[in-house]
């Protein structure tokens, strides 16, 4: 699969080398934060179930990590995944676009339902991060003082809290220190692992797979058990994909060879030459590697760091959620922009409110980072998994001959070893994977349901439709009165006639000197061209139909595109002041014969009741709204 198929639209622009600085040292704070922080905690839970640890298993497990590492992050996500752009986007809804385009039957429909769960583990990646990560940091106080122990869960609630009540007054200033931050985080991950290798090379011998072929043929089982550990040394990877759009391949690319690869590498390493030297230290020794003098100081590094990787994830879920509302698969929810410069920074309070809740129970039920190690687990693989499937899919439909077979083989084995890792953790849902599985599934449940319920709600509005353009002419022959101004019916489906239409002529028999039905659709690409935001077209003497499209990045703006509208098309009067909007409230109840079982219509009208009014999704101002109310059985 070369670039140019992988690629679909425009992919990144190119910068100029000054900002290409710039986005190196963006991505390193963003993109890498994640996994830039796991050494906190990783070979820990990888070496804690070894009673009395020999080198041998240090040597083992750590050459296991190492290979591991190297192939899922620099040669799937770096080397493949990058390839595959939607208009230079990323992410699991952005490749599932690109999967499923010209697919039809149960391939499509299966690939959909993989790619919602896929999207919902990621909130419960989004609620485990912030808590493992904090804690994890603040462990690092007992190393310090055996008397700081009990203050890990108070501080890491007091931080955790900071972290999400700041969300609303935006991150832009202090996201402009998370570059330098997490340069001095790496810088000190490899002086640190880097001094603890220089006092015993022999963990060298680790770089050798051999070590790591060894551990498997000696211990199968334990080796099996062993990869849901391994695997939180790739948290992260996936927002190598997901923010690509923000950064880039290029400068994604060299922060890893440059800086990430390298100072993981030696961080890894030394703390393997640690073990090596004193056991003993497997109680933490990530923190244990530093100085005595050097410890307090790289505690409240390693905090720092680690809301930073918090925040990036964050940041995610705010971005996966606006994402969903525009590809239908969530209802509208308050979207709300921190920045009056940069488009991606947006707050939505709502999905705010309820990860803080979230991750203040994680807390106070786990207590700590290796309790919560298989929750994290489970997520991480779950979305790997996912990703994989969908770039197998992809290359399948993009290639032909021996260049597909070749991409089979390929994928075929990343796909078979994320199989590995996710089974590994599936051994562990009783430990805690069920956290992010009961999210998931509960996640699943919402979005398949509000997916379906509009779908159902098109079908219902579309059967026994009139023509909108025979209707209008109708209507214009043997017209009711006339009215000044212009009236804005906001309709799901264009060119049939929308029910608020007839519930004005029924009851206030009117009908505006111009009309304009207007459409809002949702494309399977990041962002529109502004030459393809609009289509008008003319159907009688005094109404038109407006189709307006928006990318699943963009947020629809009624007065925006209206203005442009009415720049191109003088003679549609769209003068605010002389503008109504009608809008159709819809209720739904009980039909004789229902189309969804009671309880998914149940909480599908929850779920339209609890919606954002598309007068504020879509900035109409409220006062110039009618709405006309409608009832609608499923």
């Amino acid at each position: 699969m070369t670039s140019s198929t992988a690629t679909v639209g425009k992919g990144p622009v190119a910068h100029a080398p000054s900002s290409k600085a710039a986005l190196i040292m963006g991505a390193l704070g963003v993109v890498y934060g994640d996994i830039g922080t796991s050494p906190l905690y990783t070979l820990r839970a990888c070496l804690t179930g070894y009673g009395d640890l020999q080198p041998g298993h240090v040597l083992g497990v750590l050459s296991i990590l190492f290979w591991m590492l190297m192939l899922v992050v620099p040669f799937k996500y770096v080397t493949l995944v990058l390839r595959a752009d939607n208009r230079g986007e990323g992410g699991t809804l952005a490749l599932l676009e690109l999967a499923i385009r010209g697919r039809t039957g149960r391939l499509r429909t299966f690939l959909i339902m993989l790619a919602i769960f896929g999207a919902a583990l990621f909130y419960g990646d989004s609620m485990i991060t912030p808590a493992i990560s904090v804690m994890s940091a603040l462990e690092g106080i007992s190393v310090v003082s055996h008397r700081f122990e009990h203050w890990v869960v108070p501080l890491s609630m007091v931080v955790l809290i900071a972290l999400f009540v700041i969300q609303s007054r935006g991150t832009g200033t202090v996201g402009k220190l998370f570059g330098p931050i997490m340069l001095l985080w790496f810088g000190t991950l490899a002086v640190v692992g880097g001094w603890q290798i220089w006092l015993t090379p022999a963990i060298l011998q680790a770089l050798d797979p051999i070590w790591a072929v060894r551990f498997v043929i000696e211990s199968p089982g334990a080796s099996f058990v062993l990869l849901g550990s391994v695997v939180l040394a790739l948290t992260g990877a996936e927002a190598l994909y997901a923010d690509m759009g923000h950064f880039g391949r290029s400068p994604i690319r060299r922060a890893w060879f440059w800086m990430v690869l390298p100072s993981l590498t030696l961080c890894y390493f030394g703390q393997g030459a640690l073990l090596l030297r004193d056991p003993g230290a497997i109680k933490n020794p990530f923190f244990l590697m530093a100085p005595d003098w050097f410890v307090a100081p790289l505690v409240a590094l390693a905090t720092v760091a680690t809301v930073v990787a918090s925040q990036a994830v964050i940041s995610g879920a705010y971005s996966m959620t606006r994402q969903a509302v525009q590809l239908g698969y969530w209802p509208r929810m308050e979207i709300l922009h921190t920045s009056a410069v940069e488009k991606g920074q947006i707050y939505l309070p709502q999905v705010n409110a309820l990860l803080l809740a979230a991750v203040i129970v994680l807390v106070l039920v786990f207590r700590s980072s290796d309790n919560l190690a298989a929750a994290y687990g489970f997520a991480v693989t779950g979305t790997m998994l996912t990703t994989s499937v969908l770039m197998f899919s992809l290359t399948m439909r993009l290639n032909a001959g021996a260049k597909r077979v070749m991409w089979s083989v390929v994928l075929g084995f990343l796909l078979i070893f994320d199989l590995l890792l996710f089974s590994a953790n599936a051994l562990k849902v009783h430990e805690g994977g069920w956290l992010p599985l009961m999210v998931g599934i509960v996640v699943f449940t919402l979005m398949i349901t509000w997916r379906r319920g509009r779908y159902l709600l098109s079908e219902l509005q579309q059967r026994d439709r009139q023509p909108l353009k025979e209707f209008m002419e109708q209507l214009e022959a043997y017209p009711p009165a006339r009215v000044h101004g212009t009236a804005i019916f906001m309709t799901m489906s264009p060119g049939y006639v929308p029910p608020a239409l007839l519930h004005n002529l029924k009851h206030n028999k009117v009908l505006h000197d111009h009309v304009l039905f207007f459409t809002i659709r949702s494309a399977d690409v990041p962002y529109v061209l502004a030459e393809e935001r609009f289509t008008v077209a003319k159907l009688s003497a005094s109404s038109w139909q407006a189709v307006v499209t928006y990318g699943f990045k963009e947020e629809p703006d009624v007065p925006e595109v209206l203005r442009e509208i009415a720049e191109s098309y003088p003679e549609l009067d769209l003068e605010p002041m002389r503008t109504s909007f009608y809008l159709s409230r819809q209720t739904v109840v009980s039909a004789r014969r229902p189309a969804m079982r009671r309880w998914r219509r149940a909480l599908f009208a929850f779920m339209a009741r609890n919606s954002t009014r598309s007068t504020k999704f879509f900035k109409i101002p409220p006062n110039r709204v009618v709405e006309m109310g409608m009832q609608v059985e499923l």
